[in-house]
């Protein structure tokens, strides 16, 4: 019995499992709107704002390891995506978009508000297609999941025009087929283990894959037998517990930190799960440190990445199967890769008791994760404030540390709380924005607070585009052009149904946080911030220390 295609379309999303559409609809999805309204199984959160629903979608998809998924409108609603498709596909989360458009077999509307969306999104996506036929939709949805899903995982787009949404069909959907991702080779296995037993000091980088894939109790048990040390990238913050005495911190300066100090101490380096797309925890040279690559996909050749050894296929199984081969040697010394850490530390914690007002980053870091349970998420926007906590924050469990180290786009951290908050109800939630990143997309306060989510935004404000002006002194340039005033955000908070907060002292912080942590409700905290230091410790101090280690 034929069914509009439109409501076809609603049934092939039910059968890949989805829960949300995050999206905000126009006149040529009003088709998919009236199937989507008589779903039992989706439930429409609609956003103020394109880009918040789609790095909402991108965030479900971290999380989850399933699509997350978008709705907008033809035009600029589609073109309001294309800064979360970048997110989404830069930072490996499966998400899809979904976009309306006027009708392409007969339209009286000229060319008014079309645009050749699936060509704008051909470079930002893994797969695009204009839904043409009824008859397809089954195997385009079933496909584009397929694609979003697999590694590395991404966004995909479909357009659905409005007379398609409005035909008859036949079809029915496809349910997804059984498959299972390939194991490592033996032999790769074994050259691995070989070069590994074979160092003098060996050290372990873990990246974005290895927090996608959950691959926290295989290397686990690899560290605890083996008792190499470890350090993590950006995107692998929390894989392993960084409150483990093997934790040699995270890179998240480009050169001249600690932790670079402990990597080039290393003569093999064992890298889960990189991709190219971040900024490098290391560069290879010609000639220099071996590298062993543990990834589901073969390496991206980069000028400052060749490895020489790649064990490709399923992370966490290639992990045991180095585990069960390895033989820990006797031979294996740490001791300088541990004095680059024990140099770390103590630098770190000479900062955290700085009690200025405005907040001191350092201070700020401290009461953050003294006040974060273990299983608490923080949701970073962009600014300089993320190097802080990239390098402060022990992260203690995989994905509770979410912060873009892929495109490092600004806007992404309310609406990336807001889904985590959705995903996990009962774990405390926090975004921490910079006043610029914020004011971005700070309209999804509305959803927030209309959702009825349990959510602390962190504000820190400094009434400037701080990670450019950090760049701007280390680049020698006058102080210029990056800064602004805001508005009173305590009031503003108020004005969405929120509750507004304000720093008034360093010692008022730790007992605010914990406040608003613990009470229900959306809750803004306008934190004044000092960033007068960050040229100096970041760009100068930290490298001189580093380099005297």
């Amino acid at each position: 019995m034929a069914i509009k295609a439109s409501d076809l379309f609603i049934q092939c999303l039910e059968e890949e499992g989805v829960e949300y559409i995050f999206g905000v609809p126009g006149e040529e999805n009003l088709d998919f709107l009236d199937s989507l309204s008589r779903s039992k199984k989706i439930e429409l959160i609609l956003t103020r704002h394109e880009q918040g629903a789609g790095f909402m979608a991108a965030t479900y998809g971290r999380h989850t390891g399933k699509t997350g998924v978008c709705l907008a409108t033809l035009g600029p609603g589609a073109t309001n995506f294309v800064t979360a498709a970048a997110y989404a596909q830069l930072g490996g989360m499966p998400m899809m978009m979904i976009t309306g458009q006027k009708p392409i077999k007969k339209s009286k509307q000229g060319r008014f508000q079309i645009l050749d969306v699936v060509a704008m999104m051909g470079p930002i996506t893994k797969y695009t297609h204009q839904l043409a036929s009824s008859d397809n939709i089954p195997s385009r949805v079933r496909e584009a999941f397929r694609l979003a899903e697999e590694e590395k995982p991404g966004a995909v787009h479909l357009e659905l025009p409005e007379d398609i949404a409005d035909e008859r069909t036949d079809s029915r959907p496809l349910k997804a087929s059984l498959h299972r991702r390939p194991t490592a080779d033996v032999k790769a296995v074994r050259a691995a283990v070989n070069a590994i037993e074979k160092a003098r000091s060996p050290v372990l980088v873990i990246g974005a894959g290895a927090n996608r894939k959950m691959t926290s109790r295989m290397l686990g048990q690899f560290v605890e037998k083996t008792g190499i040390p470890f350090v993590t990238t950006q995107l692998g913050k929390g894989v392993l517990d960084e409150t483990s005495p093997k934790f040699l911190g995270c890179a998240a300066l480009s050169a001249g930190d600690f932790v670079h100090r402990a990597i080039e101490s290393a003569d093999l380096i064992i890298n889960v799960g990189h991709d190219v797309i971040e900024k490098p925890p290391f560069f290879m040279k010609q000639g220099g440190v071996e590298v062993v690559h543990i990834s589901t996909k073969s390496a991206e050749v980069d000028p400052v990445y060749f490895p020489q050894i790649e064990v490709i296929g399923d992370i966490a199984n290639a992990i045991w199967q180095i585990k069960e081969d390895i033989m820990p040697s006797g031979a294996w010394n740490f001791d300088a890769i541990m004095k680059a850490r024990a140099a770390e530390i103590a630098h770190r914690d000479g900062m955290c008791d700085d009690s200025r007002f405005p907040i001191f980053p350092a201070c700020l870091v401290k009461h953050v994760r003294e006040a974060m349970p273990a299983d608490g998420i923080i949701c970073l926007d962009n600014g300089v404030y993320k190097i802080w906590f990239a390098r402060n924050y022990a992260a203690r469990m995989p994905n509770t540390v979410l912060l873009d180290n892929a495109l490092a786009t600004m806007g992404a951290g309310l609406p990336s709380a807001m889904a985590s908050k959705m995903v996990h109800p009962g774990r405390k939630v926090m975004a921490i924005c910079g006043d610029g990143g914020f004011m971005m997309n700070s309209q999804e306060m509305e959803t927030a607070v209309r959702l009825g989510l349990d959510l602390t935004v962190l504000v820190l404000n400094d009434n400037s585009y701080g990670m450019i002006r950090w760049k701007q002194a280390n680049m020698g340039f006058k102080d210029w052009g990056l800064t602004y005033g805001n508005p009173d955000f305590v009031k503003y908070a108020e004005s969405y149904g929120a509750k507004g907060h304000r720093v008034e002292s360093a010692e008022m912080l730790p007992g605010l946080l914990k406040q608003c942590l613990d009470t229900p409700g959306v809750h803004l905290v306008d934190c004044p911030i000092d960033y007068v230091d960050n040229d100096r410790i970041l760009n100068k101090e930290i490298k001189e220390l580093s380099a005297a280690v």
